[in-house]
């Protein structure tokens, strides 16, 4: 394994005085429902709203002086974007995200004003990592993938060493699953910190294709999956996938009505905002898909809190701001 629990302590060094400590916190009304004590680790309270900050700084951090001058590329239409435009900011490196002309507009925005170039491309894998290649040969930057990447992968299980030093030593920790990065990074924590925790990933049910590829041996393609949890439609990359069968204990599924649900109980009940992607493992916890944690210590990481407001304050407007409204 080309990283192993020492490069992650080494980045939670590196990033100390960077990245947010986030909280951890309980809630009797979840403990209530899954009949264990779980602790939430706040990812959703990191800078820029997601743990992706954590990975995108620490692959910026390691850069070579000659990497730095050059700048930096990546392809991302929600949190890797921001994480990585801010990280660009904070180590006076150039940055150049490419993002899909579909893209919702409040986060390209995000990504524009911690200070990254966005290049516009068409909405497929193909035409993203095109338009990347593209870029590296005419400008000469360093590719920060989102999450096929070790320097991210590092960075990202900085999250569960936190956990577990805020938390103490848990039974199971759960994180969600799209690209792998941050479950990897996990892996890699909890192996070091806390061996005998069990390690659960959890994916929306339309977007089961890391299950299926753990389940298969080899990685499967996510067929563009319509799903509310936007963060979780990658497919698994292949340093996570190596990672994930040697850690994981096994992937259990959430379906769209149990994410949104998750989602809203969380918002009411814990008054943390959190994104789709953030309560598919709550989901999938409240619902009883995690076997054997009655009675447990469970970790969740809330991975983050960036919702797309606009269809919900469109909707506060059209009820309340219409002419005759009631």
């Amino acid at each position: 394994m080309p990283i192993t629990i020492e490069h992650v302590r080494a980045a939670a060094d590196r990033l100390r005085s960077l990245a947010q400590r986030t909280p951890v916190l309980t809630s009797r009304a979840i403990d209530d429902r899954a009949g264990a004590s779980v602790f939430l680790k706040c990812e959703n309270l990191q800078r820029v709203g997601a743990f992706k900050f954590r990975g995108a700084m620490n692959a910026v951090l390691l850069l070579s002086d000659d990497e730095r001058a050059r700048g930096v590329v990546t392809h991302s239409s929600g949190n890797h974007a921001q994480a990585i435009a801010l990280a660009g900011r904070l180590a006076g490196v150039p940055a150049c995200v490419v993002m899909p002309r579909t893209a919702p507009e409040v986060k390209r925005r995000a990504t524009e004003g911690y200070g990254a170039s966005v290049v516009s491309c068409e909405p497929t894998l193909a035409d993203r990592e095109a338009t990347v290649s593209r870029l590296i040969e005419q400008h000469g930057y360093t590719l920060i993938h989102p999450f096929d990447d070790w320097r991210v992968i590092a960075g990202a299980g900085t999250a569960a060493l936190e956990l577990i030093e805020q938390a103490g030593p848990l039974d199971v920790l759960l994180a969600p699953v799209g690209g792998g990065g941050l479950m990897a990074g996990t892996c890699l924590a909890a192996s070091g910190e806390s061996p005998g925790t069990r390690l659960v990933g959890v994916e929306p049910s339309r977007a089961d294709d890391a299950r299926r590829s753990l389940e298969s041996g080899t990685i499967l393609p996510s067929d563009d999956p319509k799903t509310v949890a936007d963060g979780l439609r990658t497919c698994l990359g292949a340093r996570p996938f190596a990672v994930l069968r040697r850690h994981l204990e096994r992937i259990v599924t959430a379906d769209e009505a149990e994410i949104l649900e998750a989602m809203r109980f969380v918002w009411e009940r814990v008054n943390l905002i959190v994104e789709p992607s953030s309560a598919v493992p709550v989901a999938a916890l409240l619902n009883g898909t995690v076997p054997e944690v009655a009675g447990k210590r469970v970790g969740v990481i809330l991975t983050g809190g960036n919702v797309d407001l606009d269809p919900m304050f469109q909707a506060l407007a059209e009820r309340w701001l219409v002419p005759g409204a009631r």
